[in-house]
């Protein structure tokens, strides 16, 4: 079984962030790889999103965001 888990470095041990989400036992052996990038891509990229607009620009763009009819067309209630 592989699952994937975040977790600190700390004193020469990994302790798991969220230690309740694990389905292994005490004592178990497992293989751990280690991914040191502290963002995931995504997150990294997001970060980006609003470089070089100015406010009036992120402004139009959170409330396009907001505005869900823009994306998914408008529908009548019942």
């Amino acid at each position: 079984m592989t699952q994937s888990l975040e977790a600190v470095y700390e004193n020469g041990t990994f302790r798991p962030v969220h230690p309740a989400s694990l389905a292994i036992s005490d004592g178990q052996r497992v293989r751990i790889t280690v991914d040191d990038q502290a963002e995931p891509e995504a997150l990294r990229l997001a970060a980006c999103v609003y470089e070089g607009l100015s406010e009036k620009e992120i402004a139009e763009v959170e409330e396009i965001a907001l505005d869900r009819q823009r994306f998914f067309g408008t529908r009548n209630a019942p």
